[in-house]
């Protein structure tokens, strides 16, 4: 990224910003697969013409629940909204809108908070999810994320690993997993079940998650919490 591509077109272009994490995802997926979504949305959104720059990851996120399992590290909340903050006031200097384009959504609380801030400080700053329509219990790395990492990361996907976790309801599970992490419901890390995932879906998949993220930013209406809808 440069900042002097930002001097193209009439309307000033948005720097989008991946958020990830680096966490356990089951046995079949690679530490670092929230961060390669979130880059992977906002790469396929400038293929559809999206005014945006694209800025390097931030790769680290808030996963506490997900610290029982081996590989993982969280900054926790208050370190990665101060993170967020920080970034958002030092780009804001020479750019006039920032997106965060979120892939891990234990990240949610702290991107509400330093957005607001930030907001109410004057900066166009919003923050966008990468959620999948539809994904019902199928929370971490499960059917869709391991779809979306067989399109965009195959040689990254341990397919004889992939596993059926635990589908219930993440609102039912939310109880245990606020005392135990995703370990007090999940021995194996999973969410979901990862078995049939295909290339297929996970192009289909983040062609969603491009084209909600290319009107978001188009659009620019942040609602009160400060994410692009």
């Amino acid at each position: 990224m440069a900042p002097a591509e930002a001097d193209a077109g009439s309307v000033p272009p948005v720097l989008l910003v991946p958020v990830g994490s680096l966490e356990q995802h089951g046995p079949h997926l690679p530490l670092d697969t929230d961060t390669r979504i979130a880059c992977a949305v906002i790469e396929a959104a400038v293929d559809r013409g999206v005014n945006g720059v694209v800025a390097p990851s931030i790769a680290y996120g808030a996963s506490g629940e997900h610290e029982a399992f081996a590989g993982t590290i969280s900054i926790g909340q208050d370190a990665l909204q101060l993170v967020l903050t920080e970034f958002g006031r030092s780009a804001c200097r020479w750019t006039s809108r920032v997106a965060f384009v979120n892939g891990h959504g234990g990240n949610a609380r702290a991107l509400i908070a330093a957005v607001r801030l930030l907001r109410q400080e004057g900066r166009e700053v919003g923050w966008f999810p990468c959620a999948a329509r539809h994904r019902r219990a199928d929370a971490h790395a499960g059917f869709t994320e391991t779809s979306l990492l067989l399109h965009i990361s195959p040689a990254q996907v341990c397919t004889e690993h992939e596993i059926v976790g635990n589908v219930t309801s993440v609102q039912d599970l939310m109880p245990q997993m606020r005392i135990g992490g995703v370990a007090a419901v999940s021995p194996s890390g999973v969410l979901g079940d990862a078995t049939g995932a295909n290339a297929r879906a996970g192009a289909d998949i983040l062609a969603d998650l491009a084209e909600r993220l290319s009107e978001a930013v188009t659009r620019w209406e942040p609602d009160e919490r400060g994410m692009l809808v």
